[in-house]
């Protein structure tokens, strides 16, 4: 039997809330070359690594209360994935499963992690490498039994930034946006050095794009550097989680998909943090409270094949057409993403007929919300990638939420909205399962913060 590691030293227990925190990173850098996952129809093998891939881990207790949160550089974790982990790192700590969140950052620069069902069809992506996944997850195992061992008395601030200039919403760049980014700092008690700090951001990595070959954290990961150099230390460890970004790109400011680009951005990010960090006040004692809920979804209902052949064909023309017209680039690759989804719509109606469709969403359903309250700031954890409408929604009942996704797993791709749905988007035509799910997910989160509460 694997033996468990008790409570760090200086645990209050049950009777107070004083706060302890650990923290510790483990590199999940793939070894030689891997097929960078996050583009359709392109054999983008890397030819170098340009930053390396992490887990980054963060414990907290606080009185009766402990959690783990894990923020990887990968593209997504899907629930085996994250189970698998949650179930070892509870083996051998004193923090129970549902206490520990594993989020993946979504950075198109790393390893396939997922087989979708939506680009079965694409002979260019090859499946998940079992062997990575494998040694992946016992980094990730090792990062939070660290982090824990590493515990020590601490104190916590929170602040929120606010991010402009970064991103924008993708189909309408004065659309719905959060630009709002919380980020929370534990230090030693006493005024002490800082142990870590965590932040979200609701915006998709996406400034490297397809000529890109080297393994990257894209912005998120400048934004890391940034704020060690400029703030915590170099060797302090930052959880980069990302917010509801279905909808949320850089696509529509950025100057380039350059690496150059991807340190403007992920700077700009980081300036408004350390701005804001100014003014921010610490706390020695909050406790620490965790809940969660799972939630049935409902499956998106398929066209037939041949309505989405003809979509398909709608679409390529679309897009052939705006680049005859030279339309600007940002039109153009919108376009273009289009005839991604109305291709995957047509793998997905096929699906529906053979049994994968079901069989995808049986992995991926219910879902699970889980809550992190820390004092009086709360963490949800949603699978999947959300419109930013949900959390938008959920921050204007229960303000000091902040929704974290691609937590705790994957959707196979998005919840979108039914406006976004009705328009027939990129998101809403690779999406398995349907808008309504949105709402529910909402409704859900809001009562367990009614609960806790």
């Amino acid at each position: 039997m694997i033996p468990r590691i008790p409570p760090p030293p200086g645990d209050p227990g049950p009777a107070g809330a004083a706060l302890l925190a650990g923290a510790a990173v483990r590199d999940l850098t793939p070894p030689g070359a891997v097929f960078l996952y996050g583009y359709p129809h392109v054999a983008r093998w890397s030819t170098g690594v340009h930053d390396r891939l992490a887990c980054t881990a963060l414990y907290l207790r606080g009185g009766a209360g402990a959690a783990l949160f894990l923020a990887n550089d990968l593209i997504q974790v899907n629930q085996r994935i994250a189970a698998d982990v949650r179930c070892a790192i509870a083996a051998r700590v004193a923090v129970p499963a549902e206490a520990i969140m594993v989020s993946a950052t979504h950075t198109h620069s790393g390893p396939v992690m997922v087989n979708h069902v939506s680009n079965a069809a694409d002979a260019v992506v090859p499946k998940v490498d079992a062997d990575y996944v494998a040694w992946a997850t016992a980094q990730m195992v090792e990062a939070a039994v660290a982090a824990v061992a590493s515990a020590r008395p601490a104190e916590i601030g929170l602040t929120v930034a606010r991010a402009e200039g970064v991103g924008t919403n993708r189909h309408d760049p004065c659309g719905p946006a959060d630009p709002e980014v919380p980020f929370l700092v534990a230090r030693a008690a006493g005024g002490g050095a800082p142990i870590a700090a965590l932040l979200v951001y609701g915006m998709h990595p996406t400034v490297l794009h397809e000529d890109s070959t080297l393994v990257s954290g894209d912005f998120p990961h400048f934004t890391r550097r940034y704020l060690q150099e400029r703030l915590l230390g170099p060797d302090c460890p930052v959880l980069y989680h990302i917010g509801a970004a279905g909808d949320q790109s850089p696509r529509h400011v950025t100057r380039g998909n350059t690496f150059a680009e991807a340190q403007r951005l992920g700077e700009l990010l980081g300036q408004a943090i350390v701005t804001a960090a100014a003014g921010m006040e610490f706390v020695r004692a909050a406790a620490v409270c965790v809940r969660r809920q799972l939630v049935p979804l409902a499956v998106r209902r398929m066209p037939t094949a041949g309505d989405a052949g003809r979509a398909l064909a709608d679409a390529r023309e679309r897009f052939a057409r705006l680049r005859r017209e030279g339309a600007p680039r940002a039109v153009v690759r919108t376009a273009e993403c289009d005839v991604f989804g109305a291709e995957e719509t047509a793998e997905l109606a096929r699906a529906a007929v053979d049994g994968r469709l079901e069989a995808a969403a049986r992995e991926c359903s219910p879902a699970e919300i889980q809550l992190i309250a820390i004092g009086p700031w709360r963490f949800v954890g949603w699978p999947g990638e959300f419109f930013v409408e949900y959390a938008l929604a959920v921050k204007r009942d229960a303000p000091n939420t902040f929704v974290i996704t691609l937590a705790n797993g994957d959707l196979q791709a998005y919840i979108v909205t039914a406006e976004a749905a009705r328009r027939g988007v990129y998101e809403a035509t690779n999406a398995i399962f349907a808008p309504e799910n949105g709402p529910r997910v909402v409704a859900e989160t809001l009562a367990l913060v009614r609960g806790m509460a």
